[in-house]
């Protein structure tokens, strides 16, 4: 598929700084901190160890389980309690999107023009219960992500590029030896090495994924490991109740003396799931709660609220985000698979609309392709431009004369129910859409299933008339690669769901993503991204709404709090309090 080599290392370190250039770097971008004692872009610098942090979720988490997860805040949330082979630094800005070694003693050595990897695990790493951590249980994590049907919710880089020789499953593994996957050898204890199809320079971006945190096979129950992960890092569960909360205190085996990464300071951390996104607002405001756990900023009402106020402004912070809020035009549900009735669509929304959804221009941008601004190379442009970005009513009725349907149709349009800017942003299209006589059913789903069972399941969205997906995407890393590959991507669209590419099936598409990685030329690297970004937008398969900004909202019990371009959030690695 791919089959030469590419420069990933350089292309991220190009988009950090870029990142850092245009602002998403910045701790406080709104404001100062009301702490008096900011340090290097962090708020409340703070060393005291103790007390209890508490976090809410507006929806509940896809899964714990580090190999069957896929959101920001959860790859962020998961380094307190596993250690993959490598990590973003733990650090404000720019910096917090450095690579550096977790459980591997130093990033990867490539050989074999980086075809091969290897990884040497530090001396001393227990799991929570004291048995020590070997390159078996790494290798075991990453054999049983493979399985999507088991784990759906992950990414599929290691499915994409690992040697797999027809390797699907360790649960379905028939070799009596139990060897398992041979692309990767554990020569011994502390060893893995990784061989891939094609030369990848950027394996490392694969290393820090959760994927990579090691799993005792005693101890893995499959899909429901996710009820007691096996820690690694310094806080390990102390209780779970699916779906409603769960705890984590310090992990007695953990050892300061192996990891340089992490330096924790709160005693316990508390997560409460499934509450009201207007509740987890105001809790914030009033010192009830300590962190929005999904890192998108406060919603409209409360934005008004607190920029209208000096005190609670003086506590916020502006997150310029990698990220995309928009809507996937699924060409499986007729009939949409008319080019011209998706480009009706483009034309006939209001994307005024879509921003207020999101509060306004303080939580975004109204994008005009799918690029945030802050990738390295991206470029803005607008195949579907419109008076105001209003909508335009002419054009969109001549497309759809043109599709067959001049007197419009019916389709419906999904968001994750637990999110009121998605719901609002549904119904804000429901209205634009209406004007051309498009008319759209609204129908919400679980987040933590949206994209397992509902949205990203291509034969229940096809079943249900799923036209319209609402959805957002932030970059697994701030280049063109990490932002498009698992939405434009049709090889990673998998029939048993857990999908984040909901209907761009474009064979040139994909050869424009193959060649892209393996040009070594930054500049006409990034020039394939920006060409490939076109592509999809000519042939109308998603809607851009905004490029994303967060306002995020510090109580001032937190200590040491900044937001790291790593994850373009506050970095809950490093957070403490001074409640005890």
């Amino acid at each position: 598929m791919r089959n030469r080599r590419v420069a990933a290392a350089a292309v991220i370190a190009v988009a950090a700084l870029a990142l850092a250039a245009c602002g998403g770097g910045s701790s406080g971008g709104s404001s100062s901190s009301g702490a008096g004692n900011d340090a290097g872009g962090v708020h409340n610098v703070s060393d005291v160890t103790g007390g209890t942090i508490r976090y809410a979720n507006g929806g509940d988490w896809d899964s714990l389980d580090p190999g069957d997860t896929y959101y920001s805040y959860s790859w962020n949330f998961a380094r307190l309690y596993v250690r993959s082979l490598v990590m973003f630094k733990s650090a404000p800005g720019k910096e917090g999107a450095t690579l550096v070694p977790d459980l591997a003693e130093s990033l990867g050595k490539p050989s074999d023009d980086s075809k091969t990897w290897t990884y040497t695990l530090r001396q001393g790493v227990k799991f929570e219960d004291g048995t020590p951590v070997t390159s078996k249980d790494v290798k075991y994590a990453v054999e049983r992500t493979l399985d999507k049907t088991t784990f759906p919710n992950g990414p599929t880089y290691f499915n994409d590029y690992l040697d797999l020789q027809g390797y699907t499953s360790p649960y379905a593994d028939s070799d009596p030896n139990k060897l398992g996957l041979k692309a990767i050898d554990t020569p011994d204890d502390r060893t893995i090495v990784f061989h891939l199809k094609q030369p990848f320079s950027g394996f490392d971006y694969f290393a820090q994924m959760p994927s990579t945190a090691p799993v005792p096979v005693a101890k893995d129950t499959g899909s429901k490991y996710k009820e007691h992960v096996v820690s690694t890092g310094p806080y390990m569960f102390d209780t779970n109740e699916l779906g409603k909360s769960f705890s984590l205190v310090r992990n007695p085996n953990w050892d300061q003396a192996t990891d340089p990464n992490r330096k924790p300071l709160p005693d316990r951390i508390e997560v409460s799931l499934n509450v009201n996104a207007d509740d987890i607002d105001n809790r914030l405001q009033s010192g009830d709660l300590d962190v929005a756990i999904e890192g998108t900023g406060v919603g409209p009402s409360a934005q008004g609220k607190i920029l209208a106020d000096q005190t609670l402004k003086a506590n916020t912070d502006s997150a310029l985000n990698a990220r995309l809020w928009y809507t996937a035009l699924n060409p499986d549900v007729a009939p949409l698979d008319n080019i011209h009735c998706r480009k009706a669509v483009e034309y006939a929304t209001d994307k005024t609309g879509y921003q207020r959804a999101y509060g306004g221009s303080t939580g975004g941008d109204i994008a005009s392709n799918l690029l945030p601004p802050v990738i390295a190379g991206a470029q803005q442009f607008d195949p579907y431009p419109t008076p105001g970005n209003a909508g335009d009513v002419a054009k969109a009725k001549d497309e759809l004369a043109q599709c067959g349907q001049p007197n419009g149709f019916t389709t419906g349009v999904s968001y994750r129910a637990e999110r009121p800017k998605e719901k609002a942003t549904a119904e804000a299209l429901q209205q634009s859409l209406a004007k051309v006589g498009i008319n759209l059913e609204i129908k919400p789903y679980p987040l933590t299933d949206y994209g397992k069972l509902y949205a990203g399941k291509p034969d229940f969205a096809k079943a249900n008339n799923l036209g319209l997906i609402v959805y957002g995407w932030a970059a697994d890393w701030p280049d063109g690669y990490g932002f498009l590959a698992q939405i434009t991507d049709s090889r990673v669209i998998r029939a048993t769901g857990g999908n984040s590419n909901f209907g761009v099936k474009d064979p040139e598409v994909d050869a424009m993503l193959d060649k892209a990685v393996t040009t070594t030329d930054t500049a006409a690297r990034e020039s394939m991204w920006v060409d490939i970004d076109k592509k999809v937008m000519d042939d109308a398969y998603i809607v851009p709404g905004i490029w994303a900004k967060g306002l995020l909202y510090r109580p001032k019990n937190l200590t040491n709090v900044f937001i790291t371009d790593g994850y373009q959030m506050y970095d809950y690695l490093a957070l403490g309090t001074t409640r005890k």
